[in-house]
């Protein structure tokens, strides 16, 4: 993003309102390392602007984000072994795999750490990396038809931000992160994993006028404000949770279970991997399955 234009966001500032959309609908907006840093420039350049209160997420298409794009990570992990004198001879580095999921992690925490509130407005599936993303910000406003979950938890990941627990307590937590169960945005907002939900049709103007509403309160309070409530959880061992999950989510990786997914997907495709994943769990209620690009 420094030396060429966003291919994977716009950013625009509306009365006050710094908007960052994500734009390769596509693609379901799914996390690649160009994403990353094209969003963690954006929200630095929000946070920044002198006429900006407030920073709003969104994106274009029928889903928010599908988790990150198992295409290219799935091809990263199976070649990361093989050299091409030796390969199969090098053993997983947890230490520069940590540097790099670490590098998603901080561009996800900048809405976390940005001064300024930060809001997400979401429609459709927000799954997998998604989540790890989305849930760093400040407040989440979601359509009726939007659903949340993390499958990788099934095999081959973990949540990198741990903001599950933090978000709906401990219980909620371990009932959606021990089955990979989609949540639908209703039921999301129920148990307190975002703030609400409003009509399909209404999400993006909804989210807009919490946001303008927010930009009339002055910078220097939101900024105060927003502090005294993420200290809180800061206090609780967020930082811990946070280099715990990022650490986890490479072993995970690196699992039998996870090399053997790995290896399935170079046979069959990554979608058909992810389908075969999440085939034994069946549709829990009358949801329709996730897309297959998730992760």
């Amino acid at each position: 993003m420094t030396n060429s234009q966003p291919v994977s966001l716009r950013t625009h500032i509306e009365e006050g309102v710094f908007i960052i959309t994500l734009c390769r609908a596509e693609q379901y907006n799914t996390i690649t390392p160009q994403l990353r840093d094209e969003l963690a420039e954006a929200i630095d350049q929000g946070d920044q602007a002198r006429e900006a209160h407030v920073i709003l997420l969104r994106a274009e298409g029928k889903a928010f984000c599908a988790g990150y794009g198992l295409d290219w990570s799935t091809t990263a992990q199976a070649h990361e072994h093989a050299g091409e004198t030796q390969p199969e001879t090098r053993v997983w580095d947890s230490v520069a795999d940590m540097r790099l999921m670490g590098g998603f992690v901080d561009s996800y925490m900048k809405l976390w750490y940005a001064r300024k509130p930060t809001i997400a407005a979401v429609q459709g599936w927000c799954i997998g990396g998604g989540t790890d993303m989305v849930l760093c910000a400040d407040l989440i406003v979601a359509g009726e038809g939007a659903s949340f979950g993390y499958p990788p938890s099934r095999v081959w990941g973990t949540p990198t931000t741990a903001m599950w627990v933090y978000r709906m307590g401990l219980e909620r937590a371990k009932r959606y992160l021990l089955t990979g169960d989609e949540i639908p945005a209703p039921e999301a907002a129920r148990i307190g994993l975002i703030l609400e939900t409003v009509p399909d049709e209404d999400l993006q103007a909804h989210a807009l006028r919490l946001a303008k509403r927010m930009a009339q309160v002055p910078t220097t309070q939101l900024v105060m404000l927003k502090l005294l409530c993420n200290q809180t959880v800061e206090n609780m061992g967020f930082a811990s949770s946070r280099q715990l999950g990022t650490l986890f989510d490479g072993i995970a990786r690196h699992t039998q279970e996870g090399l053997d997914f790995v290896k399935h997907s170079q046979q069959t495709g990554f979608r058909q991997a992810v389908r075969d994943r999440d085939d034994p769990f069946g549709d829990y209620g009358s949801r329709p399955k996730k897309p297959a690009k998730s992760g």
